[in-house]
């Protein structure tokens, strides 16, 4: 089967309307251009994220349903508070973001992962720039999950989570709804549901839907600075 793109080189600075993605592959919106933080963050303004293997030039995507969840209606398991409450872990926010994304990278099957060493340096200058944030958990001072993503406003997009032992990125999870929705955060965006996301209470929308969502919500400031800091638990 032949698919015809359109190449965001001939886009200069905007991207082909949403509306015209692929359905099948579902989402599949345009190919090319680079990953500049500019032009990332234009991506992601425009419900619009890239996506693609090592063999493949840059696509960009937007599926016709999003996976989100509002921060405040994460509600954790008894097994993942029972699990909380038996193991000594800290969380913190923005203190290992590097190492995040590339253990995000390293921890998948290398036929699996979407996270090329060219994102891999892309995220890392945003994060440099205040765009890209993490969660980190740990034990005993070693690195054991975490999570990380674009803030746009009131709108937190999850780019990718990780664990090294059991519950990890679910904790982390929990910890980011918990604090983004402490802040004023609204709606984070986990871009296509999968089995783990379904589980941790996340639900699709209609691709319009988000989009309206998102418009509203990325030029809101929320009520405090996504700073380094160890997160305080919670059982909410």
């Amino acid at each position: 089967m032949t698919i015809y793109l359109p190449c965001l080189d001939d886009y200069k600075e905007t991207f082909p309307d949403v509306e015209s993605a692929l359905t099948e592959p579902d989402g599949l919106l345009a190919f090319g251009g680079d990953l500049s933080p500019e032009t990332i963050i234009n991506a992601y303004k425009h419900g619009i994220f890239p996506w693609f293997s090592d063999q493949d030039p840059i696509l960009w995507w937007s599926p016709a349903t999003r996976a989100v969840i509002k921060p405040d209606q994460f509600s954790p398991s008894k097994s993942l508070r029972k699990h909380l409450r038996r193991n000594h872990l800290t969380v913190t926010l923005n203190q290992a973001t590097e190492q995040v994304i590339t253990l995000c990278a390293s921890t998948r099957p290398i036929e699996e992962t979407w996270i090329t060493q060219e994102m891999i340096n892309a995220y890392i200058a945003l994060a440099k720039l205040g765009h890209c944030h993490s969660v980190e958990v740990w034990r005993d001072g070693s690195l054991i999950g975490g999570l990380y993503g674009i803030k746009l406003g009131q709108l937190f997009c999850g780019e990718s989570m990780f664990s090294l032992e059991s519950n990890a990125s679910k904790v982390a999870f929990w910890y980011l709804c918990n604090h983004f929705a402490h802040v004023g955060g609204q709606l984070i965006d986990c871009q296509i549901m999968n089995p783990h996301l379904e589980k941790l209470g996340v639900n699709e929308v209609p691709r319009s839907d988000f989009i309206s969502l998102m418009k509203q919500l990325q030029s809101k400031p929320i009520n405090s600075d996504f700073t380094p800091c160890t997160l305080k638990h919670t059982e909410g």
